[in-house]
C-alpha cells in the first residue's frame, strides 16, 4: 500500500519509520525543508507539496501541529478529486475542526485517527489509534491500522468523538505531569532521598503508568522529549473548550493550561512537558 505522511515532526517521522518497517511505500512532505532527511534515508520519497505527496497514494496521514495547520493542508488537497485517497488526520485538534475537515476532504473520504502513545511507541508498533468517521472509509486503511498500531478502536461515525476521547486522554496526562512535578519538587525541597523518591514514583499505584517515562526528566533531566509545553497548553485549552461546549467549566484544566503557558513564557516553550517543574525551581531559559 502506498501512503503519504504529511508533517515531519517527531510523531510524523516515527509513523513513517513504522510504515517503512512494515513494507509500505511512503511519500512524505513537510512545510519546513530538511526535516524528512532521516526517513528519506530509510526509503521514503519526499514530495514538494501535500498534493504531490497524495497524488499516487491510497491513504494520506496528516500529523500536524494545530487546527490552522490541518485546515491549510487539507485545503491544498481539495483539488485531488473524489476518487482520490482516504485522508486520515492524526493531529490533536478541536472536534469541530475535525468535522470541518470531513467536509473539506475530497469526496468526503476522511477519517479522524488521533494516536494514543508517544513517538517511540509508534515507531515500535506499540501505540493505539482512535478512529472516527464512516466505517467503510476507515476500513480502506485497515492495513495501516493493523500493521502500524498495537490496537485500533472505532469511536463512531462522528469524527469529533475520536478527538474528544483524545483530548480527555491528554488532559489526564498533562494534569498528571503537572501534579507529579509539584510532588517531585516538594519531595526534594524537604530533603527526601532522590533515588528512593524515583523508585516510589515507578511503583506507587497513585502514579499512572503513562507518567513513568517522565520521572527521570522531572527529577533532573534536560527536557528534550517529544511533547512541548506549548503544545500541552494548546491541548489543555482544547479540553476546556470541549467542556464549555457542553456547559461545563473545568477550573483545574484552566489552571494546568496556565502553568504550561507560564513555562513557555519563561523560555521552555519548545522543551518537553517535564519542564513545567522549572516553574517551581524558579528557572527561566
Amino acid at each position: 500500500m502506498h501512503v503519504a505522511v504529511l508533517g515531519m515532526g517527531m510523531m510524523g517521522r516515527a509513523l513513517t519509520r513504522r510504515l517503512l518497517a512494515r513494507g509500505f511505500q511512503v511519500t512524505v512532505w513537510n512545510r519546513t525543508p530538511g526535516r524528512a532527511e532521516e526517513v528519506v534515508g530509510l526509503g521514503a520519497v519526499e514530495a514538494a507539496s501535500p498534493a504531490e505527496a497524495a497524488r499516487e497514494a491510497e491513504g494520506v496521514l496528516m500529523s500536524l501541529a494545530d487546527d490552522r495547520a490541518v485546515r491549510d493542508v487539507m485545503s491544498q488537497l481539495a483539488g485531488i478529486g473524489s476518487g482520490g485517497p482516504v485522508v486520515a488526520d492524526m493531529s490533536t485538534v478541536a472536534p469541530d475542526t475535525t468535522r470541518a475537515l470531513w467536509d473539506m476532504a475530497p469526496g468526503g473520504r476522511f477519517v479522524a485517527a488521533p494516536i494514543i502513545g508517544w513517538p517511540p511507541a509508534v515507531a515500535e508498533g506499540q501505540a493505539s489509534v482512535l478512529l472516527g468517521g464512516e466505517r467503510d472509509v476507515a476500513d480502506v486503511l485497515k492495513p495501516v491500522w493493523s500493521e502500524v498500531f498495537a490496537s485500533h478502536s472505532y469511536c463512531g461515525r462522528d469524527p469529533g468523538a475520536a478527538l474528544a476521547f483524545k483530548l480527555l486522554n491528554n488532559y489526564l496526562l498533562m494534569a498528571g505531569i503537572a501534579a507529579l512535578s509539584e510532588v517531585a519538587a516538594t519531595g526534594l525541597a524537604v530533603g527526601l532521598d532522590e533515588t528512593l523518591l524515583h523508585d516510589f514514583f515507578l511503583t506507587w499505584p497513585t502514579v499512572a503508568p503513562a507518567l513513568h517515562n517522565r520521572v527521570d526528566d522531572i527529577l533532573g533531566g534536560g527536557h528534550r522529549g517529544w511533547f512541548t509545553t506549548r503544545l500541552a497548553a494548546k491541548d489543555m485549552r482544547l479540553a476546556s473548550e470541549l467542556a464549555e461546549s457542553a456547559g461545563l467549566d473545568l477550573p483545574i484544566a484552566r489552571l494546568v493550561e496556565r502553568r504550561y503557558e507560564e513555562a513557555a513564557e519563561r523560555g521552555w516553550g519548545d522543551a518537553d512537558i517535564g519542564a513545567i517543574v522549572e516553574l517551581l525551581r524558579g528557572k527561566s531559559r
